[in-house]
């Protein structure tokens, strides 16, 4: 392969997660532009939820290390170059920085729509 092609990409994700890959597109989506909305409308970032994401964040990186396992043949013991290592990196980040968000703007709406029910 001599050239990066996303549609290449998009065509082995979807042979590799099926119908998965779209819905994670989706939470992805969602999950930002809610954090987007979020930061907005409070217009700072409050440290403790932030932590405490963080920490949820640290799972989340662990359970996409244990889905890239689950659907790929081979495992990480099968990891032998820098590439390979790079690649277990970046789920790992990716996942992390994914539950983060997802976790920041869940447990910052949910305190919004808690201060305006109560």
């Amino acid at each position: 392969m001599k050239e990066l092609d996303p549609i290449i990409l998009l065509a082995v994700f979807q042979e590799m997660l099926g119908v998965w890959l779209w819905l994670l597109l989706l939470l992805a989506l969602g999950g930002i532009a809610a954090f987007v909305l979020l930061l907005v409308r409070e217009r700072r970032i409050a440290s403790g939820r932030l932590v405490k994401s963080e920490l949820a964040g640290v799972l989340g990186g662990a359970l996409s290390l244990v889905v890239m396992a689950k659907v790929s043949s081979s495992g990480f013991t099968d990891a032998g170059g820098p590439a390979d290592w790079f690649l277990i990196a970046l789920v790992f980040g990716v996942g992390l920085v994914g539950t983060t968000l997802l976790v920041y703007a869940a447990a910052g709406w949910a305190e919004v729509c808690r201060s305006r029910c109560a």
